[in-house]
This record gives C-alpha cells, sequence and structure tokens, in this order.
C-alpha cells in the first residue's frame, strides 16, 4: 500500500495494488474507487483530502498479528 498526498491539488491517493485500473466508480462527488480485470480495488483518490479527511495529518497503525498458542489437554 502506497498513500501519496498532492498539495497543490489536494488530492489523497491511496494504492492498494499495482495492477492497472480499468474502471473507475464515483461514490461521491470527491471519492473515487478504481478496479482492475478481476474487480480488485486498485485505488482510492480522494480530491479536497484536507476538508474530508485532515490531510496531512494523516497516521496509520500497523498491527502485528500475534499468533495463538496452542493448549493440550492432559
Amino acid at each position: 500500500m502506497n498513500s501519496k498526498y498532492f498539495e497543490d491539488t489536494d488530492t489523497l491517493l491511496i494504492t492498494l495494488l499495482v495492477n492497472a485500473p480499468v474502471t473507475t466508480e464515483e461514490v461521491d462527488e470527491n471519492t473515487y474507487l478504481d478496479f482492475d480485470d478481476d474487480g480488485n480495488l486498485c485505488s482510492i483518490t480522494i480530491e479536497h483530502a484536507q476538508d474530508k479527511m485532515g490531510v496531512p495529518d494523516v497516521h496509520f497503525e500497523r498491527i502485528v498479528r500475534t499468533p495463538k498458542k496452542s493448549f493440550s489437554v492432559c
């Protein structure tokens, strides 16, 4: 996943897959979803990102999955 913020146009582009998008669906007048040939979501474009999402103050937290412990019954 890669995120780019274009300050000159106040646009946030979130790339989920490197596949080439072939279709775009408009969620609302400022949000667009791009899909590849197989229907996978490739990217999300958000215009007026500062107003909509508080960009550039967007943060994310990576949560690492811990393996489940197995229990033995005696």
